[in-house]
């Protein structure tokens, strides 16, 4: 039976702050079992394995039914593409189809992309949205330095399209999501960290994966996108370098830290314990970017369960099956109004 966590902001961040579990003689901080879940599921996942019943699940909230009071676009809206034809984590129909949901009840057109990036197939697409791209050359053997999810052809393709006027939203996750996506980011200028982030608040030995940013702890950047948006929450994620010309919408504040994918669970767990850990500090880095590029605009974001809505379900070490909700779907949040922003600023509406 699966106990279903408490879902209000503050309930679920204390949650993955200081709630512990007991098993096979070790205790796990839950970050630390998140993450391992998370691990467990991109291995299965890249291999192509059906996942077993005791193997973590992350699924599309059922329950979330989004709506917008007052659509954006009435008559034809833009046409939105979401990127599938790259071993996508992220799909329309599958764990993103609370972010496709969202758009089209604004009045979006969303349609899933299943050819590569070339410039004729790319012609009539307005935004092109690339979210957690995993590609088709990741094995157990290379998860932790995977190939390009893109060829170098692509990357230029998409470039191009973006200079010449159009818009991309380029999204990628933790470890391994920012490297199979980092020779894209470059054609751009942005360095990704390719790790797992991590927050500490208030000299707390206690890592948190679930990070606020928030006009009240200045982590907001100042920008069209961000207008009217109070707190912003992420689920992880990885850390972006800022280019010359950004803005940065999302900064990572004091006592925020990156581990390599093979590190994750062991320095977030030296941590605690008061030991040295390999994770460099990334205070200052972003998680969330938008800039112009030649005619063309582009927001870049280190993380992805922050514009769906999903279910993330595992065992604990005791077999106490546990429900923790990730996205839009957790109160207290504005991330829901946030991707909306993103996506007016990118077709320009009201301009």
């Amino acid at each position: 039976m699966w106990v279903k966590e408490a879902e209000t902001s503050r309930e679920f961040s204390v949650k993955m702050r200081s709630a512990s579990l007991i098993g096979v003689g070790m205790k796990l901080s839950r970050p630390i079992l998140l993450i391992s879940a998370a691990i467990a599921v991109f291995v299965t996942c890249a291999v192509g394995v059906a996942q077993q019943t005791e193997e973590p699940q992350q699924i599309a909230d059922p329950d979330f039914k989004p709506a917008v009071e007052r659509p954006s676009y009435t008559t034809v809206g833009p046409f939105v593409v979401l990127d599938e034809a790259h071993g996508n984590f992220h799909t329309a129909s599958g764990r993103y189809k609370p972010f496709a949901d969202l758009l089209q009840a604004d009045g979006y057109r969303v349609a899933a992309g299943a050819q590569p990036f070339t410039a004729a197939a790319l012609q009539e697409t307005q935004v092109l949205v690339i979210a957690n791209a995993l590609g088709s050359g990741i094995t157990p053997a290379n998860i932790n330095d995977p190939p390009s999810a893109f060829a170098d052809a692509e990357c230029d393709a998409v470039r191009d399209w973006v200079r010449g006027g159009g818009s991309l939203l380029l999204i990628a996750d933790h470890a391994p999501f920012g490297a199979t996506a980092a020779s894209l980011a470059s054609r751009f200028g942005v360095e990704m960290g390719k790790g797992y982030a991590w927050t500490v608040s208030n000299n707390s030995p206690e890592p948190s994966t679930t990070i606020a940013y928030s006009r009240e702890n200045g982590r907001l950047g100042d920008h069209a996108i961000t207008r009217g948006i109070t707190r912003v929450v992420a689920f992880t994620g990885q850390s972006l370098s800022v280019p010359s010309g950004a803005t940065v919408l999302l900064r990572f504040g004091d006592g925020a830290y990156e581990s390599t994918g093979a590190d994750a669970q062991g320095d977030m767990e030296a941590f605690r314990g008061g030991k040295p850990h390999a994770a460099r500090n990334i205070t200052g880095r972003a998680q969330g970017i938008a800039f112009e590029y030649g005619i063309g605009r582009l927001v870049i974001m280190g993380e992805a369960a922050m514009f769906s809505a999903q279910v993330a379900r595992f065992t604990d070490p005791s077999g106490r099956g546990n429900e923790i909700k990730m996205g839009m779907n957790v109160p207290g949040n504005d991330n829901r109004q946030f991707l909306l922003n993103i996506m007016h600023w990118l077709t320009r509406l009201g301009e």
